[in-house]
């Protein structure tokens, strides 16, 4: 099922798409050089908006959810990935030990989880779920809305390995973004897998040290088609450390924002675009509550200040500090029975695997769609991402459009290899 776009797409993007299209071999060539040099995350997902003028990935997850949502036409390609995937980290892989959050009340999410456990058994593993929940001590079988059920067991851990009762894994796969912090129990494991690395826990890692490697990203890919990188690029910027309870220390974010905007005027003003453009302020880490706030005037920020003065004084202990980051907003112009979309687009290893509109009849284009409420229409990818038709005019070949984002999600994965290994605090300095 393809949305209607509202847009007819014209200028930026179509031209964008056309030299995309033309330049296929070039750009394939170029990712297979890219990951000569470097290592794709385990599995990603990537939130995309399409604003007609402008192509941009919003968000990279590492350690995505919502595999339910995709089509059952996936199946063989993330199979098929996950094999490549496990190949390259324990080709003599037997146990797979699957470690989800721990809201294992919510039935939308397990299922997701039993899809991921579907995907690696029919890829050749055993695969078993444990918990971190120090609340569960035994086995617990879950039923699911669809009929399957699925059993999570309490974590054993060792003086120097990770498993399970009578189960002992060469590799452990997280679905737990752990922005809480990271346990203790996942720390100095001997020869054993942990997938994605610690460093990729939503309680360390950052959003600017993602967008920051993306920006090196885009440069790269626009230089070797000639484009401006801006067309795929959200530009950002980081305003360090807020005081949720100081209202002085939030005038790095209205700098921060009153900036960026000026930015985006200008780039508005150089591709004759009518629109008054926006910012989004959010939480540069995944461990916040505050979620985001669409601003399109500095001034806006006093509102998320007394927001913020309101939380601090819930939590009743003091000055609580957390890092904030303000990127430029990219609307969405796709809709889906008069519903606002957006893609988002499902790798598992360096494959685009499947993905599926968000869709939320409540939001504008502005806002933010990863909200409740919001609905998912599955695409497939399997075909359409790997079949685009050169020559067709663009814009009116949904294979192509989808061809496209694969591209633009690929360039986010990419941005967060080089990320991981820039954070990595194992990796060697060299002067």
């Amino acid at each position: 099922m393809v949305p209607h776009l509202v847009t007819a797409l014209n200028g930026p993007i179509n031209e964008l798409e056309a030299r995309v299209l033309e330049s296929m071999p070039a750009i394939e060539r170029w990712f297979r050089l890219e990951w000569m040099e470097h290592t794709p995350p385990f599995y990603t997902s990537v939130d995309i908006r399409n604003a007609g003028f402008k192509l941009a990935p919003v968000e990279t997850n590492l350690f995505p959810g919502g595999w339910n949502n995709l089509t059952e036409d996936m199946l063989p390609l993330a199979v098929q990935a996950a094999m490549a995937a496990i190949e390259k980290i324990c080709p003599e892989a037997k146990n797979l030990l699957l470690i989800p959050g721990q809201d294992t009340r919510n039935s939308f999410y397990m299922t997701n989880v039993a899809r991921l456990r579907r995907i690696f058994m029919l890829a050749g593993l055993n695969v078993r779920l444990g918990t971190l929940d120090p609340a569960i001590t035994e086995s617990v079988s879950i039923d699911l809305p669809d009929g399957d059920q699925i059993t999570v067991e309490p974590l054993v851990r060792t003086e120097r390995r990770l498993g399970l009762k009578n189960f002992d894994p060469c590799t452990i796969l997280l679905n737990n973004e752990l922005s809480a912090g990271i346990p203790g129990m996942l720390e100095d494991l001997h020869e054993q897998y942990l997938l994605p690395p610690l460093h990729a826990g939503g309680s360390v890692r950052r959003k600017a040290n993602h967008f920051q490697s993306y920006e090196e990203v885009a440069k790269k890919f626009a230089k070797l088609l000639g484009m401006d990188p801006w067309l795929i690029n959200p530009m950002y910027a980081s305003c360090g450390d807020v005081d949720v309870g100081e209202g002085a220390s939030l005038e790095a974010v209205k700098a921060g924002a009153d900036a960026l905007l000026g930015k985006i005027r200008r780039k508005y003003k150089e591709y004759g675009i009518n629109e008054k453009p926006f910012v989004v302020v959010k939480a540069d880490s995944g461990a916040s509550g505050l979620g985001s706030m669409t601003v399109r005037d500095a001034k806006e920020l006093d509102a998320l200040d007394r927001r913020r003065r309101d939380l601090s004084a819930l939590a009743g202990s003091g000055p609580q500090v957390c890092r904030m980051l303000v990127q430029e907003g990219v609307p969405t112009y796709e809709r889906m029975n008069d519903a606002v979309a957006e893609p988002v687009v499902y790798m598992m290893d360096r494959y685009v695997v499947g993905g599926f509109y968000r869709i939320h009849a409540d939001r504008g284009v502005d806002e933010n769609l990863n909200a409740p409420g919001a609905r998912f229409v599955p695409l497939a990818f399997a075909q359409s991402h790997h079949l685009p038709r050169p020559g067709v005019k663009p814009g009116a070949s949904a294979p192509n459009r989808f061809y496209m984002y694969g591209v633009v999600a690929r360039l986010a994965m990419l941005a967060a290899s080089y990320e991981l290994e820039a954070t990595d605090p194992d990796a060697e300095v060299y002067d």
